[in-house]
């Protein structure tokens, strides 16, 4: 995407790495629009079903470059379309995974919320640290976290800004899988992989009902999920699913 956003592809599989080490991976202005750019090749590609998005070094992201705001230059953080990073306020379709190689925190735990699933290592740490420097967290923490974990456990990461295990946090749902370093975006991949193996609009739909469905009233979402069920029927991959289950093979997907 550009010197500080790196893609590669595995398969179906679009990953994403954050490339600013010696940065901790902070959100400079060039970063939010390579991290906004590979997720336009992610929604854009008909060959890419799922992707997995990591950083570079010890760290996944420490949030916006302070040395960028210190400079007045905030406004480059944001894009039109992604908000902070590009990203967090960015619509998507396809399943996206955060593989947490090393801490999350500030913008950097907004970032890894603003997935759909969560992969971290072991020891590793997310947090919203904004009140201790006069901040307020606005790339979605605030907005996301009470309806992930709920708001006393919100409330207790924003007002104390301090950053809590990620097997902690797993408890409380918001982290999927807690593994050894080394094994993060292996295990990413083969969760995306996971993904990748069923019918992708069936998947998007899916994801559509609970994403999309999460501020609407029961009896809305009872609809979403109708609505989406009668258009994935008039799809070519809604007859293979039974015709391969009665073929005994696996089904070949087209998402058409």
């Amino acid at each position: 995407m550009n010197d500080v956003v790196r893609t590669h592809t595995q398969g179906r599989v679009l990953v994403v790495t954050l490339d600013r080490p010696q940065a901790r991976n902070a959100v400079n202005g060039e970063l939010a629009r390579g991290l906004e750019a590979a997720v336009d090749l992610l929604e854009t590609s008909d060959d890419l079903w799922a992707g997995v998005l990591t950083g570079e070094g010890a760290v996944f992201s420490a949030g916006a470059d302070l040395k960028a705001v210190a400079a007045g230059n905030q406004q480059e953080l944001v894009t039109e379309r992604g908000g902070f990073a590009g990203f967090v306020q960015r619509d998507r379709t396809k399943p996206l995974i955060a593989a947490l190689q090393g801490d999350a925190v500030a913008g950097g735990m907004e970032i890894a919320i603003a997935c759909d699933l969560i992969v971290a290592a072991s020891g590793a740490r997310m947090g919203l640290p904004e009140a201790s420097r006069s901040l307020v967290a606005t790339g979605g923490g605030l907005v996301r976290l009470p309806k992930l974990i709920g708001e006393k456990a919100a409330l207790e990461l924003a007002m104390t800004g301090t950053a809590q295990p990620v097997e902690h946090l797993a408890g409380l749902g918001l982290v999927s899988r807690v593994v050894p370093t080394e094994e993060v975006q292996g295990q990413a991949v083969e969760l995306a992989e996971r993904i990748c193996a069923n019918a992708p609009l069936a998947v998007r739909a899916a994801r559509r009902v609970i994403v999309d469905g999460a501020d609407l009233d029961e009896r809305q979402r009872w609809r979403l999920g109708d609505e989406e069920l009668t258009r994935i029927a008039q799809t070519n991959d809604f007859a293979e699913g039974p015709r391969a289950f009665v073929e005994k093979r696996s089904p070949h997907w087209t998402a058409t």
